[in-house]
């Protein structure tokens, strides 16, 4: 083997993978971002609103010593979605990993949904990432990367004051099995579906703790470790959903 050879296998081997979390300024996609960067990725979030604590995430992730970036993004827009994919892929010279987390949740009584709030869940839930999926396929096959997709409880359980949220969850845990058996071979792709994870206590934390097998509610370090564990473990996992909530749903 030359020396330009050499050198090309050590560049290979000694690359920092990179990631693109969506909605990863606060809550549950910034615990994502900062666990994927304590694996040594470099990582990209997304933001719509959130800049300010965007900013503070990514000086979070960079004090772990990983490069990132903040970016604004629409998931509803694809041409917002396609900007802000090459712009992660482009700074970081590649794209590993895809973690659809940018969501929306409501709360209304199925007979008082209007159409307009149940399409606006399915466009952030449901359509959003397929847009950004869509629009990362050419970099993560070219990285044989991986999808992670955010799903949740209720897209396996009925919730009667949640039923577009449910409706664009299941949908959302169908596609990440359809993406698998499309994208296959190159790309892996699976879905971290989360119970009542608990960001505050109070009255309703306590309600669904009481009701948990495991007695107590889920953390964000209990779905960053599922989200890890695909992002990380056999590229020939694929397909999977992952139920994170302490046996709630059984």
């Amino acid at each position: 083997m030359d020396s330009g050879s050499i050198s090309e296998s050590v560049s290979v081997v000694s690359r920092r993978k990179a990631a693109l979390v969506t909605g990863g300024a606060k809550r549950m996609g910034s615990q994502l971002a900062l666990a994927l960067a304590r694996q040594g990725m470099d990582v990209a979030i997304t933001f719509l609103n959130s800049a300010a604590a965007a900013a503070e995430t990514v000086r979070g992730i960079e004090a772990l010593g990983a490069r990132s970036i903040a970016l604004p993004m629409d998931v509803r827009s694809e041409a917002s979605v396609c900007d802000a994919v090459h712009a992660a892929a482009t700074t970081f010279g590649s794209l590993d990993l895809l973690v659809n987390n940018a969501a929306v949740f409501e709360t209304v009584p199925l007979a008082e949904i209007s159409v307009d709030q149940w399409d606006a869940v399915f466009e952030t839930n449901t359509r959003g990432p397929f847009l950004t999926a869509k629009a990362a396929i050419p970099f993560l096959k070219a990285a044989r990367g991986r999808i992670v997709n955010l799903g949740s409880l209720g897209g396996s359980h009925p919730w009667a004051t949640h039923a577009h949220y449910c409706a664009s969850k299941a949908a959302l845990q169908m596609l990440t099995q359809t993406m698998a058996k499309a994208f296959a071979p190159e790309i892996s792709v699976n879905c971290v579906a989360p119970g009542y994870i608990e960001f505050a206590t109070g009255g309703e934390a306590s309600h669904f703790a009481a009701k948990t097998p495991m007695g107590r509610n889920g953390s964000a370090e209990d779905v960053a470790a599922a989200v890890l564990f695909f992002a990380t473990g056999p590229h020939f996992i694929t397909g999977q959903i992952l139920t994170v909530d302490g046996g709630l749903g059984l």
